[in-house]
């Protein structure tokens, strides 16, 4: 009977589905920071959370029904998150340079979606970049070219 309880104990909050997924996930990680990107602001409109489930898709491969729950998870890790670190420790450890750079390309692009960066934004981008190593040139040459593609030249 204790050993019952204590399987009860330790199975509340856990979930054996292939689909729970923690902030150590790469995909986690990168959707928590990509939402955190897009609500800096405190707006997240319909075509920024579009935008962030289309790079979720594209980048890591995933069908529709996976890209909601890794962006759910990502939305939930992102509340309950106290910093920045907690993902971009992931990122890091996980994604080479080349990666990473193309990630701060892709938090461009969602912030480019409503036509415009609030200084928020660009803020929390800056601040991911130097979490991730990339480069004050890098992040800046990614912020141009995601500003050409949204025709939004700063």
């Amino acid at each position: 009977m204790f050993d019952a309880f204590r399987d009860f104990i330790r199975s509340i909050g856990t979930d054996d589905s292939a689909d729970d997924r923690g902030a150590d996930d790469v995909r986690v990680a990168a959707a928590a920071l990509l939402y955190h990107v897009i609500d800096a602001d405190g707006i997240v409109t319909p075509a920024e959370r579009q935008r962030l489930h289309d790079v979720l898709a594209e980048e890591f491969g995933l069908s529709a029904g996976e890209t909601r729950r890794i962006a759910e998870a990502g939305e939930a890790a992102d509340a309950e998150a106290v910093d920045l670190y907690r993902f971009t420790s992931v990122l890091k450890a996980e994604l080479d340079e080349e990666r990473r750079i193309r990630f701060i390309e892709l938090l461009w692009e969602v912030t480019y979606v409503d036509g415009s960066v609030h200084e928020l934004e660009d803020n929390v981008i800056w601040r991911i970049a130097e979490l991730l190593a990339v480069s004050t040139r890098d992040r800046m040459l990614m912020k141009r070219e995601a500003a050409n593609r949204s025709g939004n030249p700063d």
